[in-house]
């Protein structure tokens, strides 16, 4: 990848006519902080546009279309999953075939068109069911037209964000050549990222709740627009990456190759193992470590593997002992991983509960102002964002600790102390609705149609400002492990692993949800008549668990250098600037 300058001084030495030279001379302006201006712009408008219609989701489906409780919940947090999951999925499309761009733009214009059809359901009558009269039986399921449309716009939509998020801050950091260009960048990236959520979150979230919900969607329409416009005006500045491949697919490769050769014979022979088309090198001309050895067949040649050059004929028959090591590498982290899997899912039902919960409590502030539900999850954002600031400042300085233990902290103790705190903020939510749920009882708001509990929404803030510091510490944690841990052509791929975990845990968290329903009476539709306060301990006790699990995997694990976790110390700002958006 070249500078602009070298890309200039190549032109000029050139001497290959002044056409030429004009057209080199163009080619040096591309790339750089002149592109910065069009991709922050168009993060913070489509962040803007893709959390103000999902920030208060569940209340549209409530109020608009007659939908359960639990289940608008449910459909909440299938979304989240995808919003996790998709971007890897188009994140592995910008490697291997389209570029970051071209997935970008697509993306942006699925993503208006299902806007398009959300606002559609907002603005027209026949497009949504009649509102439910004063008694619940009164309330008319949607038409299957009506469900087919909110149902169109919502998968739209949640296929266009999530083919955005990883795209435009990959294409965003190859426009520049330092680390020290690119980490800046990243931060401004992730604050843009955070800023637009939080304004998402308050603003059009009140408009669409005490203004309308069609201005507030209809924005978010503009707000898309507008962003796609400027990211394809800084098209001609942009330096685009030739499409490579995508190094997560060589991890699939080889558990296919081994499982295709599982009947091979395995050898100790360096020469009939393969290192790639350039041949052996010296510093890898050695068989695969003997670790995981059934996943060595991947790497064994044979007849037809390979073509006259030494290149691969074969794919998904034949990997290099480089692909193999790898995916060991993987493996390893994989105990590590599926506890952060245990701690997200807790987390995941939290946050769905807390605005339902929120709709049954005074949100007032003042005579003329009241919270929307949607919004009291900012609370989360703005704790994380507050915490960070503060780690930042005083994470070179941890007198108390290295008097207590003689070392600084290390990246497992960051994720451990996040276990804690998460589970103290389900603790904590535990107590609140026990509290809420007394209140109602008193006031005898059983069995009653959209009860408001006299209790103030204000409540709720403890358990989500625990959960906010709480990621504060263990995401950007998590992703500085994996940059650390993972294979160096893997190490961007840190990012990825942290939204499956995320990911993942939303789906959990609805076959939870669902087990419970099923199997007791605590999630009805009427929270007053449930014992919601259960489902949070039963929460912090996954939780507890899940932290005893993780402690047995961080002390067992060792790193690619073959140390203890007790000799990974904590990183720099690796893990700030990759936070979850």
């Amino acid at each position: 990848m070249e500078s602009s300058g070298s890309s200039k001084a190549k032109c000029i030495t050139g001497n290959n006519g002044e056409a030429e030279l004009k057209l080199c001379d163009a080619d040096s302006k591309r790339a750089g902080w002149i592109t910065f201006p069009f991709i922050i712009g168009t993060v913070a408008l489509l962040t803007l546009a893709g959390t103000g219609w999902m920030a208060n989701l569940i209340v549209y489906l409530i109020r608009e279309f007659n939908v359960n409780r639990i289940d608008a919940a449910q459909i909440h947090n299938v979304i989240g999953g995808c919003f996790s999951l998709l971007p890897i999925l188009g994140a592995i499309i910008a490697d291997s075939v389209l570029g970051c761009f071209l997935v970008a733009s697509i993306s942006s214009v699925v993503a208006s068109m299902g806007m398009v059809l959300l606002s559609l359901t907002a603005t027209l009558n026949s497009l949504r069911p009649k509102p439910c009269g004063n008694k619940s039986s009164s309330c008319k399921a949607p038409s299957n037209l009506q469900f087919a449309v909110l149902y169109m716009g919502i998968v739209l939509t949640t296929l266009g964000v999530s083919g955005v998020r990883f795209t435009i801050a990959t294409l965003g950091a190859n426009q520049f050549e330092s680390q020290k260009d690119q980490s800046t960048f990243f931060n401004w990236f992730f604050f843009a990222q955070y800023a637009s959520c939080v304004l998402s979150s308050t603003l059009i979230v009140y408009i669409e709740d005490s203004v309308s919900w069609a201005l507030g969607f209809w924005l978010c329409v503009a707000a898309n627009l507008i962003g796609l416009a400027v990211f394809i005006a800084g098209n001609r500045y942009y330096r685009h990456e030739t499409p490579q491949g995508s190094p997560l697919l060589s991890l699939p490769r080889v558990l296919i190759a081994s499982f295709r050769k599982r009947k091979l014979q395995l050898t100790l022979i360096s020469d009939e193992f393969y290192y790639g088309p350039h041949g052996q090198k010296k510093e890898v001309d050695v068989p695969p470590k003997k670790n995981f050895r059934f996943l060595n067949r991947a790497a064994v040649k044979t007849d037809g593997d390979t073509k006259s050059d030494n290149s691969i004929a074969k794919p998904w028959r034949l990997c290099t002992v480089q692909q193999v090591e790898d995916l060991k590498s993987v493996i390893k982290m994989l105990p590590l991983w599926s506890s952060a899997i245990f701690l997200s899912t807790p987390i995941a039902v939290q946050n769905s509960m807390t605005v339902l919960q929120a709709l049954t409590m005074d949100r007032h502030l003042g005579p003329h102002f009241m919270i929307p539900a949607g919004s009291i999850l900012v609370m989360i954002m703005i704790s994380a964002l507050v915490s960070l600031a503060l780690m930042d400042r005083l994470r070179s300085q941890f007198p108390l600790w290295k008097k207590l233990t003689s070392s600084s902290p290390t990246v497992f103790h960051r994720i451990g102390a996040g276990h804690l705190l998460s589970v103290l903020g389900l603790i904590v939510s535990a107590l609140i609705e026990s509290r809420r749920l007394r209140t109602a009882h008193i006031h005898h708001l059983q069995n009653v149609n959209n009860p408001t509990v006299p209790m103030s929404a204000l409540w709720l803030f403890p358990q989500l400002i625990l959960i906010g510091i709480g990621e504060a510490f263990h995401l950007p944690g998590q992703v500085s492990l994996y940059f650390q841990e993972f294979p160096a052509n893997l190490s961007n791929s840190a990012t990825a692993m942290v939204a499956a975990t995320i990911g993942i845990s939303y789906y959990l968290s609805t076959v939870l949800v669902d087990l419970v329903r099923r199997s007791t009476g605590w999630l009805p539709e009427n929270l007053n008549d449930g014992r919601l306060d259960h489902m949070y301990w039963l929460l912090a006790g996954i939780g507890m668990a899940n932290f005893g699990y993780y402690l047995v995997c961080a002390k067992l694990y060792k790193g690619k250098d073959g140390n203890s976790s007790s000799s990974h110390m904590m990183t720099d700002d690796v893990g700030e600037n990759k936070m979850r958006s």
